[in-house]
């Protein structure tokens, strides 16, 4: 007889280059040396495409500092931490925060009454994907009838510094608005003490213990019986931009709580269209903008005046 001859077995195909790290580094440049062969295009193409993780963790900067004992794997599953939802966006992410843009309708945070259909655990979901132990940490909010830009942390660390840093942190934070009525003036500033009242928060001009709040705003349009405008937040309180239109008697557009009697749009005019920040970590700037939404244009642009929200 023979030698039994020895059949090859079939490996399957690795699902990521795994790459330790031993020196300091930034991850494009540590990409590059480690993965020879692979072009420059090809290793940002991995970036965008969100198949690079740093300790379990997606990351898309490309200059994201590695530190000596670090892994660094380079996925091979295409799509295996696509992230798609009709009413969130994500922006931009790395291992310590996550940018998204989300639209109105959808809760910021979970409350006691809605635990589910949330942005913090629509991301909480997709984070786990990536590791079990993963979880996301709220920073700060948007109104469920606000759209626009928000982020949230990875970690309680990251949380807290963005937390406790945040007028440092946040270098610019702006918002675009259809208000009710035509703006008496191009622009203008309100400053009052706003209280809250679990069902609305009330503004006060002279300080009557509630929190001392300032809102700088600029008429961008005016038409159509109602105005565009754009709101930077010098302070960020609850419901801080409707309370203090409705004190300037221009309402949000659709804002029925803050006095606004119409509602053409079917939503809120509000949308949170720009956030620049400090890194907390890489101390990096980071701007992030989106464009006027086009209905609220088109509204001021449109001839005639709307009619009041039937009773």
């Amino acid at each position: 007889m023979g030698k039994n001859r020895i059949r090859p077995v079939a490996r399957a195909a690795a699902k990521c280059t795994v790459l330790n790290v031993s020196e300091p580094a930034e991850l494009m440049a540590f990409l590059m040396e480690k993965t020879p062969g692979v072009s420059r295009t090809r290793v940002k193409a991995w970036l965008s495409n969100r198949v690079v993780m740093v300790d379990n963790r997606i990351e898309t900067q490309y200059n994201y500092p590695l530190q000596p004992g670090m892994q660094v794997q380079v996925s091979h599953e295409k799509n295996k931490h696509e992230f798609r939802h009709p009413m969130l966006k994500i922006l931009y992410e790395d291992a310590y925060l996550i940018v998204v843009e989300k639209k109105e309708g959808l809760l910021s945070v979970a409350t006691e009454k809605q635990k589910e259909r949330t942005a913090q655990h629509i991301l909480n979901e997709y984070v786990k994907r990536q590791h079990r132990n993963n979880r996301i940490y709220v920073v700060h909010r948007l109104d469920r009838e606000t759209s626009g830009i928000m982020m949230y942390a990875k970690d309680e660390k990251t949380q807290h510094s963005l937390r406790d840093n945040w007028h440092d942190i946040v270098t610019d934070r702006r918002y675009v608005a259809v208000v009710q009525g035509v703006m008496e003036r191009d622009q203008g500033t309100v400053e009052s003490w706003l209280t809250d009242r679990k069902l609305y928060v009330s503004s006060s001009p002279v300080d009557d213990g509630g929190k001392y709040s300032v809102t700088h705003y600029r008429t961008i349009r005016r038409g159509n019986g109602c105005s565009l405008v754009e709101l930077e937040l010098e302070t960020g309180r609850k419901n801080q931009i409707r309370a203090h239109m409705e004190s300037l008697g221009h309402p949000l557009i659709g804002d029925e709580r803050y006095g606004c009697e119409v509602n053409p749009l079917g939503r809120m005019a509000l949308h949170a269209f720009k956030l620049c920040f400090y890194h907390p970590v890489t101390r990096q700037l980071m701007e992030f903008e989106t464009p006027y939404p086009g209905a609220f244009k088109n509204l001021v642009k449109q001839e005639g005046k709307f009619r009041k929200t039937e009773s």
